[in-house]
């Protein structure tokens, strides 16, 4: 099995090639930082390889398929911090970043692949549970997470035979919460475990665990499948 994962010299992504890598799969992950991918792949070791390149560049992402040739799965984690706060405080330009730093990058990926894509394989967008969520100063994120997920039943039916689905994790315990700063990041995690049903915040290997079932069950697209901890069960 040969999986590309975009994305994935870091957090979600990395879990997930880690994951797969030890099932057996062959993996090539990318991302837009030469140290991460360096770090990444000697942490993956002889089942993995690489190559730096930056997801939002569609010319790149297709020579990058068409250099690499047929695959059976394409993961999508790419991922950006921008688009947090109250909608009254943001500017345009957070609220432009925020799209071109997900949506466009995720959608231009799967366009991407589809050349490369072997038929019965399939494509996973890592999107996130605020595009179901009710929470004030989220109302970005949640559009373009949303706006992701209302793709994927319609790519499912457009694209088959190769499937398409979204995995939607909750509060993950990564680097996209360094923002915050230590001590503000620690609070936050600490909180929302306490808040969460489980008693806790997530890993990136309960995503990644997620993230192979869909790769590996060829009877499932067209779906979003939630892994947030019941945060979407609070009042």
């Amino acid at each position: 099995m040969r999986v590309v994962i975009v994305g994935g010299t870091s957090g979600i992504g990395l879990g997930t090639a880690a994951r797969l890598a030890a099932g057996g799969a062959e993996v090539f992950v990318t991302g837009r930082s030469e140290e991460r991918l360096e770090a990444a792949l000697k942490q993956l070791g002889d089942q993995a390889s690489g190559e730096v390149v930056d997801a939002r560049d569609s010319g790149a992402m297709r020579a990058l398929f068409e250099r690499l040739g047929t695959v059976d799965h394409v993961i999508i984690t790419v991922t950006g911090r921008g688009g947090a706060g109250p909608l009254s405080s943001l500017t345009g330009d957070a609220i432009t970043s925020a799209v071109q730093n997900k949506l466009v990058p995720h959608l231009l990926t799967a366009q991407a692949a589809l050349a490369a894509l072997r038929p019965g394989g399939s494509i996973t967008f890592v999107t996130a549970a605020s595009a179901g969520a009710a929470l004030a100063g989220v109302s970005v994120l949640a559009a373009v997470n949303g706006a992701i997920e209302a793709a994927v039943p319609g790519l499912a039916v457009e694209l088959a035979p190769i499937r398409v689905n979204a995995v939607s994790p909750g509060v993950i315990d990564t680097d996209w919460w360094s923002g915050l700063g230590d001590e503000a990041r620690a609070a936050f995690l600490e909180g929302t475990a306490a808040a969460l049903p489980v008693g806790r915040v997530g890993t990136p290997e309960d995503v990644a665990v997620t993230i192979e079932y869909v790769v590996r069950n060829s009877f499932v697209t067209g779906t979003v499948l939630t892994v947030d901890g019941g945060g979407r069960l609070k009042a």
